[in-house]
């Protein structure tokens, strides 16, 4: 047992020291999680073979896509507050941190079946894959019913694995108790914002306001401002730096969120992974609608407004009404205000993060993440 109480995680999910470095990141966090992944799908086949056949897709899931955004932010948080690669440590940081990535996946498994989404990566989707595998077999009842079941026990075991993962990864016991902080506060203000957008879609909700707060907390806060929260929280930052790093987190996240509005509306399925204009379909009040209808409201054009609010949810749009969608958005303004805005974002997250004291060569590896996850390529 480790001090924390939980099963050695040397033992149950090793991975090697030296993955735990700077250079070996990427793959340290590939390592972990297919080590603790593999283990949990062993647990599952002692309650039954077909539920372990289930949690595969989870670890597939998983393990097949994704930029691991979350635990990188985390990582070089932990590294400019102090943190040394190398070691037990960090092995155990790195654990730690990959442990976001389930997170993630209960928040996609469970976001694509609220918009039925049906690919995610280029990939059905969960619900889409257990419904079509429930059609195969000729089983009884919906199929459409039972995929969205699969899809909310798979949401929910990937979020309990995240919390076990985190408590498994062999921190020393102070460490984990400072880490339920910013962890907890993560796991509410996700879900928070979740509701919020399912809220919005629902009561048409286009307000500028109400865009930003759903991108605040559905996004903003579980990728980048509170895993930096967590790796300064783990190398036992004081209040300013991780006051700064919130300031820094809060601001590339919402930029971030605005970067995917945009690919969501004129990005390329080759590079996305979902159809062209999903988002419009799936009626995401975002930030690019809600400045949309407002300067079509201040032009007076209630042609333009109303064409936009009818485009947003209807799953029928085809390809000529994304394109001139497209186009409406461009001709109001909506496009190259949300550039505008990510812009400002990127600059006062970079001014925070030049106030604080991070440790290189974390300061610089941040503010290159921070450019990358802004200015993403259609």
């Amino acid at each position: 047992m480790t001090r924390s109480g939980s099963v050695d995680a040397g033992q149950r999910f090793p991975i090697d020291a030296a993955a735990a470095t700077d250079a070996g990141l990427a793959a340290g966090i590939e390592e972990s999680l297919a080590a603790y992944l593999a283990v949990r799908e062993a647990d599952t086949y002692a309650i039954d073979p077909v539920f372990s056949e289930a949690t595969g897709s989870l670890s597939r899931f998983v393990l097949n896509g994704g930029k691991r955004i979350r635990p990188t932010f985390a990582w070089w948080g932990w590294r400019g507050a102090g943190g040394t690669p190398g070691g037990a440590e960090a092995a155990a940081v790195l654990r730690a941190i990959s442990a976001l990535e389930l997170i993630q996946a209960c928040a996609l498994i469970h976001d694509d079946l609220m918009d039925a989404s049906e690919t995610r990566r280029g990939r059905p989707t969960v619900h889409v894959e257990f419904a079509r595998k429930h059609a195969e077999q000729r089983w009884n009842g919906r199929p459409a019913r039972f995929g969205a079941a699969a899809a909310i026990l798979l949401g929910d075991l990937a979020l309990a694995w995240a919390d076990d993962m985190l408590r498994a990864a062999g921190l020393a016991p102070d460490v984990l108790v400072r880490a339920a902080g910013p962890w907890e506060a993560m796991r509410t203000e996700v879900l928070g914002g979740q509701f919020l957008d399912v809220l919005h879609q629902s009561n048409g909700d286009v307000t500028t306001r109400g865009a930003l707060q759903i991108d605040r907390f559905k996004t903003a806060a579980y990728t980048v401002e509170r895993p930096l929260h967590l790796g300064a929280t783990l190398a036992g930052a004081g209040p300013e730096l991780i006051s700064a790093y919130r300031r820094f987190g809060a601001d590339i996240g919402i930029a971030f969120q605005l970067r995917d509005d945009l690919l969501g509306v004129f990005g390329d399925p080759a590079v996305t992974g979902k159809p062209a204009g999903d988002d419009l379909r799936e009626g995401k009040r975002t930030l690019l609608i809600a400045l949309a209808v407002e300067r079509a409201e201040q032009r007076g054009d209630t042609a333009a407004r109303a064409t936009v609010q009818a485009a947003v949810g209807d799953p029928d749009l085809d390809a000529d009404g994304v394109d001139r969608i497209r186009a409406l958005l461009t001709e109001l303004g909506a496009v190259q205000s949300v550039e505008q805005r990510i812009a400002a974002l990127t600059g006062s997250a970079l001014d925070a993060l030049s106030t604080a004291d991070v440790a290189e060569p974390a300061a610089s590896q941040l503010a290159e993440l921070a450019v990358a996850a802004t200015r993403r390529h259609r």
